[in-house]
């Protein structure tokens, strides 16, 4: 079971040392999350940074809203960052909720979906190195991973889930243990079904605090400010885990649904917490 750090977002400027001390400890992944109308940094420039801070672990979108950008240069700067970091790279691709996004960078929110697929197809092509089209030739670099980084891709509709099957490697649950379950499930029955070979991989995401009472504090503020355009942000909030057993019941409970990797999602930025979550492992 690989267990990654999911990067707060309260301040950029400690992303680094979060980084390091993750890098120097048992973690598999650090993953960044990706809003447009929102004081997050941006993922893609974010995680390169990181990735040149680091020699390990992978450096993964969770997930980048994909329809937000333009093809062509996400398939490039994914495949630099890939190729400089020697396949670090995990790209977690979703459609978002969120109106504002769309409207911040004048996309139309109706298509997300039909566009998703869309670029896909696109970045597919050209991460094998092959023209672009209509007299138009290659766009590199190759990345280091034939065929391009991984790609996992999350969502929760029947339409997201079998995407998977046609376009991922795997799947990213951001979604409460009770439901991860048939989400899994789900996916490797449409994977199944579209007659890929092996198993799609499954990534799971569980919020997490660890530390005193005024990182708790925090991390349950930063979670109902983040939530708070669903409407169920109090719930978001609950779920949060703040106790080693917590954690670790959560995680063993993940690992027993199939999950191959489990990502500690953390929304306070005190970066000491690294090391208290690698304690609870």
């Amino acid at each position: 079971m690989n267990i990654g750090i999911g990067l707060p977002i309260g301040d950029p400027g400690l992303l680094t040392t979060w980084a390091r001390q993750a890098d120097a400890g048992p973690f598999s992944t650090l993953g960044l999350l990706d809003r447009v109308v929102y004081d997050n940094p941006e993922p893609l420039a974010a995680l390169a940074v990181l990735a040149g801070a680091t020699s390990r672990v992978r450096v993964q979108t969770e997930v980048l809203l994909a329809p937000t950008r333009d093809t062509v240069l996400l398939a490039k700067q994914a495949a630099t960052i890939d190729r400089m970091t020697g396949g670090r790279l995990v790209l977690g691709l979703g459609v978002g909720t969120r109106a504002d996004d769309y409207a911040a960078v004048g996309a139309d929110m109706r298509t997300r979906g039909r566009r998703l697929d869309e670029q896909l197809a696109v970045m597919r092509r050209l991460w094998s190195g092959a023209d672009h089209g209509d007299g138009i030739g290659p766009i590199g670099p190759r990345p280091a991973r034939p065929g391009g980084p991984e790609v996992l891709l999350g969502g929760f509709r029947t339409a997201a889930l079998e995407r998977v099957a046609r376009w991922a490697d795997g799947y990213l649950a951001a979604a409460p243990v009770p439901m991860v379950g048939d989400l899994f499930d789900t996916v490797r029955k449409a994977w199944r079904e579209h007659g890929r070979d092996g198993e799609p991989r499954l990534v799971a995401q569980v919020s997490v605090a660890l530390g005193p009472r005024r990182v708790t504090d925090e991390a349950r503020a930063a979670l109902l400010d983040y939530y708070a355009f669903t409407g169920m942000a109090d719930r978001m909030a609950a779920g949060l885990l703040t106790t080693p057993t917590t954690i670790r019941t959560a995680v063993t409970s993940l690992a027993g649904l199939g999950a191959d990797e489990v990502v500690l999602y953390c929304y306070g930025t005190d970066p000491d917490q690294v090391g208290r979550l690698a304690e609870v492992l």
